[in-house]
């Protein structure tokens, strides 16, 4: 895939909002194009993570998979990103991920990202606080969903 296909992919992402074409573009030198065929899994549950990956094309459906039993949680479609905490943080996969069709996925290293925040601290700013409103957003929604869970 060329370069201004990755930017262009890329500045589709809503974490990526606000990116210049500059930052996009250090970003997307660093990425990595893979194909999965159906069924391909792309991580395992408890796996280190040092990478986010943005869906091209497909799908890839997270899951947990207990005694030879998978339970499916989401499917993540084109465009969307999965994995993006590991962009920011040692963290560990909650899911397993696998390709539910072929599909075609774009590695992002942890350490490019990194080094895209340290070049452009405004942006980390932004990055935080957009990160900081989803935080919010998220507990908001399962404080809604609290009272179905309570007897």
């Amino acid at each position: 895939m060329a370069l201004d296909d990755d930017i262009r992919i890329l500045s589709g992402v809503r974490l990526f909002e606000g990116f210049s074409q500059e930052q996009l573009r250090l970003l997307a030198f660093g990425t990595e194009t893979m194909r999965l065929p159906a069924g391909r899994k792309l991580y395992l549950e408890d796996d280190e993570a040092d990478s986010a990956y943005v869906v091209i094309s497909g799908g890839i459906i997270l899951f947990h998979e207990h005694d030879q039993n998978r339970t499916p949680i989401a499917i993540i479609p084109p465009g969307a990103i999965l994995g993006e905490l590991a962009l920011i943080a040692d963290t560990r996969r909650l899911t397993s991920a696998a390709a539910e069709s072929d599909s075609e996925v774009m590695r992002l290293n942890r350490r490019m990202f990194h080094r895209i925040l340290e070049e452009y601290p405004d942006l980390a700013v932004r990055l935080h606080q957009r990160i900081t409103e989803e935080l919010q957003a998220l507990i908001r929604r399962i404080e809604a969903m609290a009272p179905r869970f309570t007897p």
